[in-house]
């Protein structure tokens, strides 16, 4: 096997296994946040440190591959999309992190009864099995996986717009606590933010695949 193979394939498997990281850094906060569990925040803490280093690791990889063998073609298109696929789960890792410190800071308020009424729960599941899916795209090479993501997408925007309406009936129903209905407004924002970053990689990942550019692409072309 050519050394840019072997290369290829180590990469592969990296990224793959940052990929596992971030899903159960988000099946954590999402746990995390069910429970208002102080102690899980804070696992969730601590595996973004890894995340970080996961992404540096891979960013210098992927450059050293540039350096060294000059890709072209597939293997090129491959390099450009874990790239951009390594930011994307680095991003998500921060969202995840970020509502574990929401839950760690969190005071006495009855959060959970307004987390329920705004289906986050039922966002964090969507956003967390679209992350999945398109790691079982990539691992199985299937384009087709990937463009599914597109029409899923599209249940987490339609969740955001009820959460929205939610929480402002809810603020002028209790104008004393908006400060906790626009915390939980902003974790409604975040998860819809990890869907999108689930939508960037699956957009890679048909163009390493297929070699199809759908970046700025009409909608219709996406569907």
């Amino acid at each position: 096997m050519p050394q840019i193979e072997v290369e290829l394939q180590n990469l592969k498997s990296e990224i793959v296994l940052m990929w596992k990281l971030v899903s159960d850094q988000m099946k954590k906060s999402m746990e995390c946040l069910a429970k208002m569990d102080k102690d899980l925040a804070e696992e969730v803490l601590r595996a973004e440190k890894k995340v970080n280093s996961a992404e540096l690791r891979i960013d210098r990889d992927c450059e050293n591959i540039f350096a060294l063998f000059n890709p072209v073609a597939i293997d090129l298109r491959l390099v450009m999309a874990l790239l951009k696929i390594n930011s994307s789960l680095e991003r998500v890792g921060d969202i995840a992190a970020s509502i574990a410190k929401f839950v760690k800071k969190s005071d006495g308020f009855d959060y959970l009864s307004l987390i329920t009424s705004t289906h986050a729960l039922e966002m964090f599941e969507e956003a967390s099995d679209l992350l999945d899916d398109v790691l079982h795209s990539f691992e199985s090479e299937n384009s087709q996986l990937a463009e599914g993501v597109f029409r899923r997408d599209k249940t987490l925007n339609d969740l955001k717009k009820d959460a929205r309406a939610v929480v402002i009936a809810q603020i002028k129903k209790d104008p004393e606590n908006v400060e906790h209905c626009l915390s939980v407004l902003s974790i409604i924002r975040k998860l819809e933010r990890a869907g999108d970053q689930s939508k960037t990689i699956a957009e890679e990942i048909i163009f390493f695949i297929d070699a199809k550019v759908l970046k700025h692409a009409p909608k219709s072309d996406e569907k």
